[in-house]
């Protein structure tokens, strides 16, 4: 049997063979000439995202029951649980080892579309994503910032968005786009997980960004530009020159020059140990520290855009200088300052979008977070399943955690939670994970309200308990209809609870419109349903037919909505058509 380590099958390993196969596929998705209008190669970035869980189901249980270490701001509450949305948007925010994009910058050296020794990282190309993304910021007009036009060919195409690392960073951070996370947000977010990941400061993530349409005016300064244009240029984006100065100290923590797009500013180096030719800002360039002021003010700097052959583009000497070096100084002199400053100043960066978008507040992780609870009609019974994150929590093989849940008939249960294997990737805050046991319920009582106790101490949200909805529900009857790999065909099967003002059950696939956004495509129920009834659920059924020939790395899966009441409700369970098992009878 083949044996599913960590050490040759973990995602989080750049140099193992499923990262390897990663980079030889997204190689292929991905070049210098991406147009992100192209529908086919956005399904395929996202199949295979979906694809990882599909083929390294270990791998990913491991990943949501592990005990893992995450990127923390503070632990107090910032919403109540359930929020589809916010759920979404925290989840990414801080489970950094629960999605496919964290192994993309560890370790911080990582640049994942080619070898060793490259002198590229995806971390300094998702930080200039999102500076190159938010400043075409017209604080004037209200257009433009933070809103993910950098997607467009059309904006890459330009001198100032030169080099592929816009078209590379799309595809990578769009695995994580969909219908309650925009393209804007994971730019958002992609960039303070690479400035958090490797030693920068924690930085304030609010939500909610609206992802543009097409392409924004021109606006990214550019190195040969001189000081009043620069000066000039982020005063349009609402930052003052003190600012201009911190933000490009900041940014230039990371990174550097590349000769192939920039080649009057960078010569060819010929290092095999630098195998792309980047001149870096300064000699810790895949790691946050303030060194990118002690080298400039010591005089020990080989930032090209400081010390290059060609004056005319020595834009940071400009900046740095402007104001009598004495912003940097104090850099230079005082780490603290440094990393605070450029807290506030990524957060402003971030936060700079169009006229109109209301973000939401500053998320925090939840103390304690119900993730993925489901509930499955079997016959006469529910089955509830999920996990629980304890934030800020190590493991402790003598904690106990229960879950107690409230029926809807007045009784009250209890099970014992099991404690998850350990994983210690990220550098800051742990957050011990638990599963829940399978647990089975009687379909007629249900299930109103979950509350949990930690070592006998409750938590429930400050009394608010956390709310389970079992008015409609996946059905465990669901099936494939066929054998067939194309068409996929199946029925699924839904629950719809007696007495409950349902008007619409539907089934909802997450895809991208031809722009692309996401979108959701619903597949109704029919209405009347003549299946026989549970002792407490209608069964509700339609049948799903799917080509997939021009769908190749797509993972075809359904999540269950309805009305009740005339409020639209999601299960936001994805439930896979392929997972299902082969209905009586079909062949």
């Amino acid at each position: 049997m083949t044996d599913l380590s960590r050490e040759t099958h973990d995602i989080s390993n750049p140099r193992g063979p499923v990262m390897n196969s990663i980079r030889i596929v997204l190689r292929t998705l991905i070049d210098a000439d991406h147009d992100c209008r192209d529908f086919a190669k956005i399904r395929a970035y996202n199949g295979v995202h979906f694809a990882l869980a599909a083929l390294f189901p270990r791998l990913i249980s491991k990943r949501m029951l592990g005990l893992v270490l995450l990127v923390q701001l503070v632990t107090a509450h910032a919403y109540t649980w359930p929020s589809s949305k916010l759920d979404a948007l925290e989840s990414l925010r801080f489970d950094l080892d629960k999605h496919a994009f964290a192994g993309f910058i560890r370790p911080c050296d990582v640049f994942i579309f080619s070898g060793p020794n490259s002198g590229r990282s995806d971390a300094a190309d998702w930080i200039r994503n999102a500076y190159h993304d938010m400043a075409t910021h017209n604080i004037a007009d209200g257009t433009g910032g933070m809103d993910g036009s950098i997607r467009f060919s059309e904006e890459q195409s330009r001198p100032e968005n030169a080099g592929d690392g816009f078209s590379n960073t799309v595809g990578l951070l769009f695995l994580e786009v969909n219908r309650y996370i925009s393209v804007a947000d994971a730019f958002a977010i992609g960039a303070i997980q690479a400035i958090e990941n490797c030693g920068g400061p924690e930085i304030a993530f609010r939500g909610g960004r609206v992802d543009a349409t097409g392409p924004n005016s021109p606006g990214v300064p550019e190195p040969q530009q001189d000081l009043d244009e620069h000066i000039a240029s982020f005063a349009r984006q609402g930052f003052t020159q003190s600012e201009m100065i911190g933000l490009v100290a900041c940014g230039h923590s990371f990174g550097g020059v590349q000769h192939d797009p920039f080649p009057d500013i960078v010569p060819e180096l010929n290092d095999p140990n630098n195998t792309q030719s980047v001149q870096h800002f300064d000699s810790t360039n895949v790691h946050f520290d303030n060194n990118i002021a002690t080298e400039y003010i010591s005089g020990t700097t080989q930032n090209p855009l400081v010390v290059g052959f060609n004056d005319t583009t020595n834009s940071d000497k400009r900046i740095f200088g402007s104001d009598g070096n004495a912003t940097m100084l104090s850099f230079a002199n005082s780490p603290d300052l440094f990393a605070s400053t450029c807290a506030t100043l990524f957060a402003k960066m971030l936060d700079t979008v169009p006229s109109g978008v209301q973000l939401t507040d500053v998320i925090r992780a939840l103390p304690v977070k119900p993730d993925n609870v489901q509930l499955a009609l079997d016959g006469d019974t529910l089955r509830l399943s999920g996990q629980l994150r304890l934030w800020n929590t190590t493991g402790d093989v003598n904690r106990t955690v229960r879950v107690i849940w409230d029926d809807r008939v007045g009784g009250t249960h209890n099970a014992t939670l099991a404690a998850a294997q350990v994983d210690t990737n990220s550098p800051r805050t742990p957050a011990a994970w638990y599963s829940f046991p399978v647990l089975s319920l009687d379909a007629v009582a249900g299930i109103e309200i979950m509350r949990f106790t930690v070592n006998g101490k409750l938590e429930d949200q400050d009394g608010v308990g956390f709310a389970v909805d079992d008015r409609v529900v996946f059905a465990n009857t669901s099936c494939r209809t066929s054998s067939s790999s194309n068409p996929l065909t199946a029925r699924y099967d839904v629950g719809v609870r007696s007495g409950v003002n349902v008007t619409r059950v539907y089934l909802e696939e997450d895809t991208f419109d031809d722009i692309p956004l996401p979108i959701v495509v619903k597949t109704d129920f029919p209405p009347t349903q003549s299946t026989t009834p549970t002792s407490a659920y209608s069964i509700w059924s339609t049948d799903v037919s799917v080509d997939v020939t021009s769908r190749p790395f797509d993972v075809i899966q359904f999540s269950i909505g309805a009305e009740i009441d005339g409020v639209k409700i999601t299960d936001n369970g994805q439930h896979v058509l392929t997972a299902l098992p082969l209905c009586p009878g079909a062949t």
